[in-house]
């Protein structure tokens, strides 16, 4: 039986534990906390940064991401899926955020956000499904469990095996 409990959470105007090697805090509103969510299409997270703090590069396979700022100074980010055209780059979309801000990250596309302040920040996100699923990017190629073979690695970043070997033998540390 559906309760008004499958459509509630509590505590998002708590602040999340930036105590981390990334120095920030996802704390989700999806359909896994909120129940009710299922077949609508909405979600949204609460993100907390410490001084320095990094949401680092990652992407959501099934949600465009509305982030808007709230507490802070926020350097954003989103880089284009790879061009038709092989002679060209991917293109690096940038801009600082300050409270009352908001930036649209399209939905597959590898983005970030860094606090450049010397306070910590807050900023709230909305994703259009309410599982947009996510993968962070240096987690999934150098912390996968097992291991992608550095032969792989080493020929895709054009650097030697211990360069691979190094990134794989850190902690990848997942801030959800």
């Amino acid at each position: 039986m559906v309760v008004a409990e499958d459509f509630f959470l509590s505590g998002l105007n708590k602040p999340g534990n930036t105590s981390n090697p990334v120095g920030s805090r996802v704390t989700p509103a999806n359909v896994n906390q909120i129940p009710g969510l299922n077949t609508l299409g909405i979600s949204a997270v609460r993100i907390d940064y410490a001084p320095n703090g990094l949401n680092p590069p990652h992407t959501h396979p099934r949600a465009t991401e509305i982030l808007v700022v709230l507490e802070g100074t926020l350097y954003v980010g989103f880089v284009t899926s790879n061009p038709a055209d092989p002679t060209l780059k991917n293109k690096l979309f940038t801009k600082y955020l300050y409270p009352g801000d908001v930036f649209v990250f399209p939905e597959g596309l590898i983005h970030f956000q860094f606090n450049v302040g010397k306070t910590n920040a807050v900023a709230f996100a909305a994703l259009s499904s309410q599982n947009p699923g996510v993968i962070t990017i240096a987690n999934a190629v150098f912390g996968s469990d097992p291991a992608i073979n550095p032969a792989v690695l080493t020929k895709a970043f054009q650097v030697e095996k211990n360069v691979i070997d190094y990134l794989q033998a850190q902690f990848w540390w997942n801030i959800d």
